[in-house]
């Protein structure tokens, strides 16, 4: 698939479009480009603004500047990892954000695309690279990672019941070249009784390893901290997850953000001199039942926003 197929439907879009309507000027991040669809929605919604986007995966990139190449000079983007935003908004002369996007996990498209080994459901060689260019990919993790990592791996990033014998089932196998090798084993090594119930036995593992491969979870504290510090006074950063990791990642970065790192007793006056760099801003936190129904990888989304308070501006 090239990257002219990258499209998806965006998750939540009415929500987001909410949360950011108070958008007037300066510059949007989006950390998780993608196909571009809550891109498109927030520079028709808001013509004074411009946008930054930025993806790991070349064919978004390469879809999104085409998608949105009538808006000229009001769109720039870059193919890098989110982790690396504080370099990208030097690099771009961006001072600070007027909000800030990220939609986390894999996109539909790159699920879809057989070659790209992401699916348990379709026969390709082992990738689960987001990144084309990065040389670790899913043969690597799971051909040469002891019994002990595997497992750490598989209930660290999926929380799998059946860690223990998946790894052992894997390292036995071995050498494992293609996905539907891979699902074949994971599917052996999990009790039949289990087998019949949570979906395809195969869709943790696949998730686990697709973390480790593009290392989801290690790279998102930093990245959202980065973000939260170039955010305006006022500005707004929301973030969907679709994996318990991240949404735990998400909240517990907020949260430090939102006390600015006090832990004094709540019933005493605050002596650390610590000050709230953002305040937590209620909104609805999962997709609508009707968007459930028409869009199942909406299912697991979880939305958390903060806005940037002008205290603590400068530190």
């Amino acid at each position: 698939m090239s990257g002219a197929m990258f499209n998806h439907e965006p998750v939540m879009l009415n929500e987001i479009l909410e949360v950011f309507s108070g958008l007037s000027t300066g510059t949007f991040l989006d950390a998780t480009l993608g196909g571009a669809g809550h891109a498109s929605a927030l520079l028709k919604a808001h013509p004074d603004i411009e946008f930054l986007g930025i993806d790991r995966d070349h064919e978004a990139v390469a879809f999104s500047k085409s998608k949105l190449s009538s808006l000229g000079e009001r769109v720039t983007l870059r193919h890098a990892r989110f982790d690396r935003v504080a370099e990208v908004l030097v690099q771009t002369g961006t001072h600070s954000l007027a909000g800030a996007l990220f939609d986390l996990g894999v996109s539909s498209p790159q699920l879809d695309q057989e070659q790209r080994g992401f699916s348990y459901r379709l026969d390709a060689p082992l990738d689960m690279r987001m990144d084309q260019s990065q040389s670790m990919s899913a043969l690597e993790v799971i051909n040469d990672s002891s019994i002990e990592h595997l497992e750490k791996i598989l209930r660290e990033n999926a929380d799998e019941r059946f860690a223990g014998r998946i790894a052992k089932a894997i390292v036995r196998a071995r050498p494992i070249n293609t996905t539907v090798e891979l699902a074949e084993v994971v599917i052996a090594a999990i009790p039949a009784a289990a087998r019949r119930r949570g979906g395809h036995p195969a869709k943790r593992t696949f998730q686990a390893i697709r973390i480790e491969v593009n290392q989801e979870l290690v790279i998102l504290p930093n990245a959202l901290t980065d973000v939260i510090k170039a955010l305006s006074p006022g500005a707004r950063l929301a973030v969907l997850s679709y994996h318990s990791g991240e949404d735990s990642i998400a909240k517990s970065v907020m949260r430090l953000a939102e006390t600015g790192g006090c832990t004094c007793p709540t019933n005493l006056p605050c002596v650390c001199g610590r000050q709230a760099l953002v305040r937590r801003v209620r909104t609805v936190k999962t997709p609508s039942v009707a968007e459930q129904t028409l869009n199942r990888r909406s299912t697991a989304a979880r939305l958390r926003v903060v806005e940037r308070l002008s205290t603590g501006w400068e530190s």
